[in-house]
């Protein structure tokens, strides 16, 4: 991304917001606003994908998968794979926060609310638009609610962990996140559709874009990883 202009390059890791919490469990009332509407966009992404009706998310197909082999309940599994990446946290010393609890309770309401008052599209090129929109929509709300610093969700909070504590930057990271999460899925008998595909390959960029366009418009001059990563490491 070298040849690109500064505005245009996605960002490398979270920017340091005016909005940012100095505490993960306590928070002004704006910086709740943000994290709320982050979440509820995320939300609004997942369920554009569910109406479209292309193919889930790497990480349903994952659960998808597991409730093939095991018989359990898709909800009981998701339940499962979540308990198993916070238990990734650990070595990742990354911290739960208000912002885990509400991506649970907030992005699963706005994906209920979201998917039965959204007109289910039936036209390919309308779906397919859906699905775009809809990844976009996951890339614009994870770079919100990630610049809060209220604790980031199960996934987000394996992604921000494994670049803070490697250096990667945050598009590799999630990418390589969902593409695993997807091929678990698959061999364990998941379902896969064209946009669970564009969703693997397209989600990393777009949560880095979206981090980009947040530090911009919130004139964001630094970023966690140069001022802040001692803190992580608490």
């Amino acid at each position: 991304m070298a040849f690109l202009p500064g505005f245009l390059t996605p960002s490398r890791t979270v920017p340091v917001t005016r909005w940012r919490s100095d505490s993960r469990w306590s928070s002004k009332p704006s910086t709740l606003a943000i994290l709320i509407g982050g979440l509820w966009l995320f939300g609004t992404g997942e369920a554009l994908l569910v109406i479209a009706d292309l193919g889930v998310g790497p990480w349903t197909v994952f659960a998808q998968g597991l409730t093939a082999k095991t018989g359990l309940d898709i909800g009981l599994t998701t339940f499962i794979i979540s308990i198993f990446v916070l238990l990734a946290w650990i070595p990742l010393k990354e911290r739960p926060g208000l912002g885990t609890i509400a991506n649970a309770i907030v992005i699963a309401t706005a994906l209920q609310v979201m998917s039965t008052i959204l007109p289910h599209p039936t036209h390919m090129a309308v779906r397919f638009l859906a699905v775009i929109i809809g990844i976009a929509c996951v890339g614009i709300g994870s770079g919100l609610y990630l610049t809060t610093n209220l604790g980031p969700g199960p996934r987000d909070g394996m992604m921000t962990g494994i670049h803070f504590r490697t250096g990667w930057p945050v598009a590799r990271v999630r990418l390589g996140i969902e593409v695993a999460a997807l091929t678990i899925g698959w061999f364990l008998g998941g379902t896969v559709g064209l946009g669970t595909v564009l969703f693997a390959l397209l989600v990393g960029p777009f949560v880095a874009y979206g981090l980009k366009a947040v530090g911009v418009l919130a004139g964001a001059t630094s970023t966690i990883e140069t001022e802040q990563e001692p803190e992580l490491d608490a």
